[in-house]
């Protein structure tokens, strides 16, 4: 991407083997690749260098998103594609999202209340996840998204707090019980290294690893910063607050956060990119990539995907990566 950053993202989860997150027999997701550069970007970015002159790590006046205003489709394999309005579309996480703004499982409940499928499916707490039952009868499901210009990529990430946008593609398919069983004890693992930490999200390892720039922390508290208060609610973490939180703590000394509203034919974008940590800054086709979430599925296992940090929400990850690419 221009300026370097092509930002990926994560999936986070925790323990809990539960039998209404199993799936049956089913083909699993594509494969995920790295994105190509993107060079066309004519918009004028508009940086943030944090610490600000007076030494916070929070801007007074941050961007604001496009709330979904267009008509989308969802392809639910061996049942059928249905479509959909945006702006029709509520979320059943109003403790994550801001109003107007909402999930891929909020299209879902969109469609059972249109009609056009049943779906079964209840909310656990010891996962902090909505968990579908069943999809006209037929349990065991899992789902693939694709953000504008993008590609399908396999994930692990609750799908209540995979943020839409428009011109997102989303896809269900069956999955293998046992395959959703082991996302279903990540999520349960989060919630239950949460409650040892009194609530405190605190992240065994975080590792930057840069040219230049390389740490290993252990530890890590995080805390929330508001950054995207325009699309989430007040105090829900994201991964962009890791890095935030170390700057705050004194491990971290620059940061620079650019707005992108689109990038080359991805349009909608609306969202802050890493394009600088410490003495690495991103230029051409080079700069930093992350991930989180549990380590089972580290990599692109499901915890390397394109959800932009400053909107991926963390419950309480196993590990977080940014590392260096060039491209």
């Amino acid at each position: 991407m221009k300026c370097g950053v092509l930002l990926s993202v994560l999936a986070m989860i925790g323990l809990v083997l539960c039998v209404s997150c199993g799936g049956s027999d089913s083909g699993t997701g594509s494969s995920t690749l790295l994105p190509s550069p993107i060079d066309n970007n004519d918009q004028l970015p508009n940086p943030f260098v944090l610490p600000l002159t007076d030494g916070d790590w929070i801007p007074s006046e941050t961007h604001q998103a496009r709330k979904p205003i267009g008509m989308d489709t969802v392809d639910i394999k061996g049942i059928g594609e249905f479509s959909f309005s945006s702006v029709e579309v509520t979320t059943v996480r109003p403790d994550i999202f801001q109003p107007g703004h909402f999930s891929v499982f909020d299209v879902l409940v969109q469609l059972h209340k249109q009609g056009d499928i049943q779906l079964e499916y209840h909310y656990d707490g010891a996962m902090d996840t909505h968990i579908i039952d069943a999809i006209d009868g037929q349990p065991h499901w899992w789902y693939e998204v694709r953000y504008s210009d993008g590609w399908y990529e396999t994930n692990v990430f609750r799908m209540d707090m995979y943020p839409y946008k428009d011109d997102t593609d989303i896809r269900l398919f069956r999955e293998n019980s046992e395959y959703i069983a082991r996302i279903c004890r990540t999520f349960g693992e989060e919630i239950r290294r949460l409650m040892q930490n009194d609530g405190q999200v605190i992240i065994p390892e975080v590792v930057i690893d840069g040219p230049k720039t390389n740490f290993n922390f252990t530890d890590v508290e995080v805390r929330a910063h508001g950054m995207r208060s325009d699309l989430l609610q007040p105090g829900v973490l994201t991964a962009l607050d890791i890095l935030l939180s170390l700057g705050e703590q004194g491990e971290l000394s620059d940061i620079t956060l650019t707005w992108y509203d689109r990038i080359g034919g991805a349009d909608p974008v609306d969202s802050y990119w890493t394009e600088q940590i410490d003495e690495d800054v991103a230029f051409g086709g080079c700069g930093f990539v992350y991930e989180t979430g549990p380590r089972e599925f580290s990599g692109f296992s499901g915890s390397h995907i394109h959800i932009p940090s400053d909107v991926r929400t963390i419950v309480s990850p196993e590990y977080a990566l940014w590392f260096w690419i060039c491209l």
